[in-house]
């Protein structure tokens, strides 16, 4: 086996023991560190204190050793040519434990000179321009940084990070946009080495590179201040490469600027410079001269305006010093009426000075009205209105109102005065005073209120009412003013306006205008919009009115609530519709029930809409059958046809369901039969949809005879049931009697022929005591009774004859 292969394995095995931290590497370097130079000899000692070890080497591609029996060795070379070299100290104390260190080795190569181009000598101002900077043979080149200068001053800096070793030939560009300042300067790059503090800092220049830079013209001036008699030449700096010409112009013409100027040259002039290329520009040009006065002796100002007050010119602009009453004042930007008076001003510059006096008038508007205040009076009573104002000149006075008859205007003394004699409803409203002059206007507006009266507009509406029906022939409203003065009328018009010649004519249009709101209106300047409105009605009937069960419900059992909606199609308007819900059986009314549009859907238009109404009937067996009735009525008022227009729903009919209900009068619940003979029972039910009845019983002898009819011969319980939706039954108790009728007979016939014969006995004996003798009654005379006569125990008032 080879030193080489053993000492990879040995460097194995130490590093696994250093890596699992067994212990640390008893070996010294004496630098760990070496920077050399490309061909220089380099040397480096690697020691160990330890006393028992095997041995100590140096793995390295230029200058190694192998493992020796010394505690300290040197690693040497003469000349190091070696760019990428790692030289490694091993130490083994045993043949299964080895350890080493990394020697960090620098090796450098540095240029003596570098060089600057340009990508040109010559450009234009704003163009980008490129500087190259040539360096050859430098290595490592990680640590070169470039750095940029213009005359003294860093520009740029470039920092360069390939990690190549070896040599390398580098040319790093810096470009840069070119401006004036670029021309005549002198560039250069500059090469730094840093290699730490092991190593030298190096560093190297190249020569400096001079540019021409064409830019301009630049007039560098805007305005030249000089005295009378100075000239042009030389005041205004012109720069630019090539170096330009200049020309001095005024009003477009050409002047020459070695002419001494005067104070009326001040002005505007215009200079010309070309070069590397044409340019102009104006220029203020001010001769300087002494204070002159320029403004009037009587100043008129409008109060807060800015009134700029300069009654001097000369250049430089003389300073102005004003007095009132020996006092220096300083007048406000915006002038007030307290700034009104006489001035006396001083005004100078470095050339002299001038006084003078000045009178300031200030004109102001109106103040504001003052004594104008709202008024409140009864009817019929007089009272007037105070209107003033201050102002300069004395302002005007001018009232809006609306002018009726027992109105007048008063003015005095710069005070207007609005007199009102007997109020009455029509004084009722805003009046306005203007108070103007050639400052400016203001005005005051009250109202008056008149107590006990109402207010009204003087216009009258005829006629007031209308109720037209749709697409109805329309008949015009007129509207007119009962004022009599109306010169201060701005306008009169209906609203919605008409596409007539004369305004004050109104006229519906029955085909759309459901909701118009029409008023005449009359405005009044310098008082409120002052209205009467029409009341008007554009009225259509329902095309269609039906009835319809809420829950599509065909019929609905007893107890139960039916919601019933009418339907009303296309009605307008809705807030005057009157519905009535009406009940009928056969052509009989049985009830009528009326509901205003609250119980309806809420409709605040106008214009057709539907409208559904409802109503609830808690149903019971009576109700079927009945037929109900929706009906619409327009109630439009007195102004409305009469009687209302009404639109009928065709009629609707109830069908109730309920439970059958069993006749107990013609089937009782205990029922006798007679022996022998037998007894019909007959079971009848009302109810919907009509029951189906039927018998349960146990006989069988009793006989059904019809569908409901049954006939029984003995006793027992029969039942009957009727049954449609919902069974019913009814229980009979049928009780077996004897028949006595032929006793009963047999014993009347005895009782008849025994009362006959002792009927006929008694007769017998009274016929012998009354019918067997024959008396006469003629000539009978009152007397006493014969006691001798028996009369049956009856006393005889009468004489009694006898006849035989």
């Amino acid at each position: 086996m080879s030193e080489r292969i053993l000492f990879v394995q040995l460097c194995y095995v130490g590093l696994s023991l250093i890596v699992s931290g067994e212990h640390a590497c008893p070996i010294e370097l004496s630098h760990h560190k070496v920077v050399v130079k490309h061909g220089d000899p380099v040397s480096v000692n690697c020691s160990t204190s330890e006393s028992v070890f095997t041995g100590i080497g140096w793995e390295v591609s230029q200058g190694g050793t192998s493992l020796k029996t010394v505690s300290h060795l040197l690693w040497t070379v003469d000349s190091l040519t070696e760019w990428n070299i790692s030289p490694l100290c091993y130490f083994t104390s045993a043949p299964e434990s080895v350890c080493l260190k990394e020697l960090e080795v620098i090796v450098y190569s540095f240029p003596e000179t570098i060089n600057i181009s340009s990508s040109s000598n010559l450009m234009a101002e704003g163009e980008q321009h490129n500087l190259t900077c040539y360096i050859f043979n430098v290595a490592p080149v990680q640590n070169l940084t470039v750095r940029w200068y213009k005359g003294e001053t860093i520009n740029h800096t470039d920092t360069l990070n390939d990690i190549n070793k070896k040599p390398s030939n580098l040319s790093p560009v810096f470009s840069f946009i070119s401006t004036r300042e670029d021309h005549n300067a002198k560039f250069r790059c500059e090469a730094h080495m840093d290699l730490g503090p092991e190593g030298p800092q190096l560093h190297v220049s190249s020569q400096e590179l001079s540019i021409d830079v064409t830019f301009g013209p630049y007039i560098e001036c805007s305005a030249i201040a000089l005295r009378e008699e100075e000239t042009l030449n030389g005041k205004c700096s012109v720069t630019g490469f090539p170096t330009p010409d200049i020309k001095w112009l005024k009003d477009g013409q050409p002047i020459n600027p070695d002419v001494p100027l005067r104070r009326s040259d001040s002005g505007t002039y215009t200079l010309k410079a070309k070069g590397f290329a044409s340019v102009e520009k104006d220029i203020q040009v001010h001769v300087l001269y002494g204070p002159e006065k320029i403004c009037e002796d009587t100043y008129i100002i409008s109060e807060y305006t800015a009134h700029n007050l300069k009654c001097t010119q000369g250049f430089p602009p003389p300073q102005e010093i004003w007095y009132k009453d020996d006092e220096e004042v300083e007048l406000s930007e915006n002038v007030t009426r307290s700034d009104k008076g006489l001035y006396w001003v001083n005004a100078s510059n470095t050339h002299s000075s001038v006084n003078f006096t000045v009178e300031i008038i200030v004109l102001y508007p109106p103040t504001q009205i003052e004594d104008l205040e709202d008024a409140k009076v009864n009817v019929g009573d007089d009272f007037g209105l105070t209107c003033s104002s201050k102002s300069n000149p004395r302002p005007s006075y001018f009232w809006s109102y609306i002018q009726m008859a027992n109105v007048k205007e008063e003015t005095e003394d710069g005070v207007s005065r609005l007199i009102i004699h007997n109020a009455t409803g029509y004084n009722i409203g805003s009046y306005t005073c203007h108070a103007s002059n050639e400052g400016g206007t203001v005005f005051k507006t009250v109202r008056v209120t008149v107590e006990g009266a109402q207010k009204q507009c003087p216009i009258e509406i005829s006629p007031d009412t209308m109720v037209l029906q749709y697409k109805s022939r329309a008949r015009p409203v007129n509207c007119t003013l009962t004022f009599p003065d109306s010169t201060n009328v701005e306008e009169i018009y209906w609203h919605p306006p008409q596409n007539f010649v004369n305004s004050l004519i109104w006229l519906a249009n029955t085909h759309e205008d459901w909701d118009p709101k029409p008023a005449c209106n009359v405005k009044v300047s310098g008082t409120e919009k002052c209205h009467k409105p029409l009341n008007y009605i554009l009225y259509k009937t329902p095309d269609h009115v039906s009835i319809s069960v809420v829950n599509n419900l065909s019929s609905i059992e007893e107890g139960r609530e039916l919601q019933l909606q009418c339907d009303i199609v296309n009605v307008a308007p809705a807030q005057h519709l009157t519905v009535r819900w009406t009940w009928h059986r056969g052509n009989d009314t049985i009830k009528h029930v009326e509901l205003n549009n609250r119980s309806c859907d809420s409709h605040s238009v106008r214009s057709p809409v539907n409208v559904s109404c409802t109503t609830n009937v808690t149903l019971n067996r009576t109700h079927n059958g009945l037929e109900i009735r929706c009906e619409a009525l327009l109630v439009l008022g007195s102004d409305g046809p009469e009687p209302p227009p009404n639109t009928v729903s065709q009629p609707f009919k109830i069908n109730v369901i309920y439970k059958p209900e069993i006749n107990t009068t013609k089937l009782p619940g205990t029922i006798p039969v007679f022996r022998g003979y037998p007894e019909v029972l007959v079971c009848k039910a009302d109810g919907n949809p009509p029951p189906n009845i039927t018998w349960v019983h146990k006989s069988v002898t009793a006989k059904l005879i019809s569908d409901s009819d049954l006939m029984v011969y003995e006793a027992g319980i029969y039942e009957c049931r009727a049954e449609n939706f919902i069974s019913t039954t009814h229980s009979v108790q049928v009780i077996l009697k004897e028949d006595y009728l032929p006793l009963i007979a047999g014993f009347v016939a005895v009782a008849v022929v025994a009362i006959s014969v002792i009927f006929l006995f008694i007769y017998s004996i009274y016929y012998k005591n009354t019918k067997m003798r024959r008396y006469s009654l003629k000539n009978a005379k009152l007397s006493t009774h014969n006691s001798s006569v028996a009369h049956n125990g009856w006393d005889m008032q009468f004489p009694i004859t006898k006849l035989s």
